[in-house]
Order: structure tokens, then sequence, then C-alpha cells
């Protein structure tokens, strides 16, 4: 069996997200809209697959052709029939659960990877011996062939994500490095382009010359588009000695059903600030433009207290290396409104709060820009992961190692990052914090019987007082934390936006 740090217990948590109620007060128009957002959604996530590692789109191909083919109870028959255990089944399961969850073979805290804990030999048997594989022989054959290995290979280098030697990512062909990152976002700053909704594929010539192309994810590939900025940009360079060259389209076949049904959900949008927003996300996944995403994102702030929530696009950067990229992501949510008015009491503490905390005013905003705070019950959530507690847009040119820079040596250059150039919409035009309700409710209950050093007296008090208490601390997270912060950066060799002193 494996090492206990790469598999996941048989007793892990498996929790439903309740959000009937919440979905049967909407409307049918509004229900409608959730519907198409949650399909644009879903079908995004699947571009995290792609964005995990090599053999993750194969492992989810395969396990959604076995349970297409039979459900858990039926294959639980034909895996005991061929000689697994109770348990090694269990296991199975637990891994196919931890894929779903994960969107990958990675987790998405830590960037560990585990593997099945249980015989491969055995898990062999179960899935060419299944009803998928009567149905579609070659192809399942196939799959377990192209992923079998590595989903069970813990090969030092293949135990976590990382770039070059020190772990798998699938931002950068695997002959990529740390340099070779460096390299193309000095390429990319040279072009004012954002990084952000890219990868990253190099090649050796012959001539012992470096070719990278940067791809960016978008519906269409050579075709002409409306943008003709960025189309003017799709051409090959020659930069510090090494060829680049920028193309698009990908994850096309992905983003085209996000698009179908983005295009759909406009019909049953509330308000204009909706359909805008739309028509912008449109337009950046058709083309490849973060410039239009960040449009959408600013008619997205501007649509308080919509009934139904959502976001969407290449929005985290915490799985790429080198803080570029932004992985996949889409929600959609209903508003939990007893919930929502517990947080607008903080929001209009939040002046008040910000005065008392240890640190000189000059590390907050010159002007608190006051958020839209909900409490959400999650629809959908489409990504390798769900939070506690959201706090968006982020700035979508910016790597994300830059904004958490403690001394102002590593400050990023106004000059070297367009995102910088427009101000960082969180920081300038406003943001929206969120607190998902229905998570929190499942994530952080406490179970008696797995509470470990309390008294039994008080356990009662933990139980009845943790849940509420980290409503709280998310909304003390979200508010004064990421909303109400300074960016410093660099604007010039001489001119630094953050205090100097120690």
């Amino acid at each position: 069996m494996a090492d206990t740090q790469y598999i996941l217990p048989n007793d892990i948590g498996v929790s439903s997200l309740d959000c009937r109620e919440a979905f049967r007060l909407l409307s049918p128009t509004e229900r409608l809209y959730a519907h198409h957002l949650s399909r644009a959604a879903w079908y995004g996530g699947l571009a995290v697959l792609l964005q995990t590692s090599p053999e993750a789109p194969y492992i989810y191909a395969l396990l959604s052709r076995l349970f297409r083919a039979q459900d858990p109870d039926q294959l639980r028959q034909h895996a005991l029939a061929e000689g697994l255990t109770e348990e090694e089944y269990q296991a199975f399961l637990v891994y196919a659960a931890g894929v779903y969850s994960n969107m990958g073979n990675y987790k998405s805290f830590g960037d560990t990877k585990f593997v099945p804990n249980l015989p491969k030999d055995k898990l062999g048997r179960v899935i060419l011996g299944s009803k998928a594989a009567q149905q579609r022989p070659e192809e399942v054959r196939d799959l377990w062939q192209t992923c079998g290995d590595l989903m069970f290979s813990l090969e030092p280098r293949l135990r976590h994500l990382g770039l070059g030697k020190e772990g798998v990512t699938t931002y950068f062909s695997g002959d990529c490095t740390m340099e070779d990152a460096k390299l193309a976002q000095d390429f990319l700053d040279s072009q004012n382009l954002s990084a952000y909704n890219t990868r990253l594929f190099k090649v050796v010539g012959q001539e012992g010359k470096s070719h990278y192309e940067v791809r960016l994810a978008s519906v269409l590939n050579t075709d002409p588009a409306l943008d003709s900025e960025l189309t003017s940009k799709l051409k090959r360079y020659e930069f510090q000695g090494n060829h680049f060259q920028v193309t698009r389209g990908d994850y096309a076949p992905i983003l085209q059903k996000v698009v179908e049904h983005l295009e759909k959900a406009k019909a049953y949008a509330a308000n204009s600030h909706q359909e805008q927003m739309l028509a912008q996300y449109v337009e950046s996944f058709t083309q490849g433009s973060i410039e239009a995403h960040k449009r959408g994102s600013r008619f997205w702030i501007q649509d308080k207290g919509p009934i139904v929530e959502s976001y969407i696009g290449f929005i985290e950067s915490y799985r790429d290396p080198f803080g570029s990229r932004g992985e996949f992501e889409g929600f959609v949510a209903m508003v939990n409104k007893a919930m929502s008015a517990k947080f607008e009491r903080l929001v209009a503490s939040a002046e008040q709060l910000l005065k008392e905390l240890p640190w000189p005013l000059a590390f907050e905003k010159d002007k608190f820009l006051t958020p839209d705070f909900t409490s959400l019950d999650v629809l959908t959530f489409a990504g390798s992961g769900i939070p506690a507690g959201i706090n968006i847009p982020n700035c979508e040119s910016l790597p994300s190692a830059f904004s958490q820079c403690l001394s102002t040596s590593a400050l990023p250059s106004v000059s070297s990052h367009p995102c910088l150039l427009d101000d960082d919409l969180r920081q300038t035009e406003g943001f929206k914090n969120v607190s998902l309700g229905n998570v929190l409710a499942v994530a952080y209950a406490a179970k008696r019987e797995k509470l470990t050093f309390l008294e039994e007296e008080d356990k009662d008090l933990y139980i009845r007082w943790k849940g509420p208490s980290f409503d709280v601390q998310v909304g003390l997270h979200e508010l004064l934390g990421h909303g109400s912060g300074k960016l410093f950066v660099q604007v010039s060799r001489d001119h630094l936006t953050c205090p100097t002193h120690r």
C-alpha cells in the first residue's frame, strides 16, 4: 500500500451542500439564469484538469466512463466479484471523490499528489472487466494504459506540483524551468500581455535555440477577432536571443461550451449590469482577452446585491509555480438574506474597526471602498476546491507573489505590470466579499467523537460556538484583511507607494 501521506483515508468526510431551500425561493427566470451560469461553470471547470497534471484529464474521463455505465452499487458488486475487499472498494470510491473534489489527482490545498489505496492490479481488473469496458473496450483500455502507471506513481518528482525538477505542472511544458518562467514573464511584460490566461510550451531547436509558445485560452484560434490590439500580438518575436510565438485556442472546445451557456444566461439577466458583464465575459473567453474580463468585472462590482451571484474565469494563481497564471473557477450561489444582514452591519462598522488594527493607517487604502458583502448558499462551485470565503476580483495581470511582498526591494514596478498601469480593480473601483454559508455549515461542523484535547464538559461549548465564531472570522478576514489593505508598488526607481521606515 502507498505511504499514508499520499492516500485519502477511508473515513474521510463527504458532505452535501444544502441549497434546496435557497433555490426553491428563486423565480423561474432566476432559476434559468442560475442554471445556465452553472452549466458554464461546470464546463469551464474541466479546464482545471488540463491545468493540473498530464494524467488528470484521462483519470477523470476513465472515472466518468465507469460511473456512467454502472452506479456505485452495481460497480461494488462487480468489484467484489473481481476479488476486492469492502475496504479496497471504499478506497476506490474515496479516490474518485478526491479526484472530483480537487478536479485532478493533486490536493488543491497543499499541492500534494494522492493515489488509490489499493493494489494497481486489482483496480485494473475492475476497470477492464467493467460494463464500460464492455461497451467501449478500446477507449477504456487506452485510458487505463495512458493513466494507470501515473495514477499510482510516487516517483519523487511526481509527489508535488512544481516546476522543473521540483514537481509537476501543466501550466508549463515538462522541460521548462524557473528560468524559463522568468524569461517568459519578461517577454509578456515587454508586450503588455497578461499571463493570467496563458500556458507556456518550450521546444529546443536543432540549433540549440529555445522556442517558446505562449498559448492564450480562447475559443478563437486563428480567425479574425474584434480585438485588433490583441490580434496584432498573435505573431512571432525575437526576445533576448530566443524565439517566442503568441497563439491562442487553448481549451477551445471547453470554452466554446462556456460561451454558449453564458449567451443563454444573458436572456435571463436581472439588469443591464449582468447583461454587460456576461457580454464582456463572452468576449474574454472567445478572444482570449484579459482586458475584456476586467471590464466584465467592473460591471460585476456594480451589480450590488443580486439574488443570484456568480463569478467565472481564470481567477486564483496559487497553483502556478511562478504565481502568474490563473486557475479556472466558476461559482453560482443564492443570497442568504438573514446572514447577509449581519455582514452588512459588519461592513457599516468597518471604518471604525480599521482604526483599531495594530498597524499605521499608511498600510490601509486612502479611502475605504464600501463593499457588497453577502452570505451565499452555493449552488455550483467548479474548480479545484471550495473556499469558505472569497474577496474578488483579483488583479488579473499581476503575479500573486508580488502582492504579498514584505520588503520594498521586491515591490512590483508599475512600468512592467499592465494591471498596475490600469490600477488594480480591487484597489480603486471596489470589490465584493462573499461568505459561503452552506460550505461553512458542513466544512467546519465539529463532531463530538472526533474532538481531542478537550474535557467532556467543554465539548458542548466548543461545538455550539465553533460555527458562529468561524462566521465572524471569515467576515473579518475578507473585509478587513483582503478588502482594506493598500497594494504597495514601485512607481519608479525612487518612488515607492509605501512607507520605507521599519
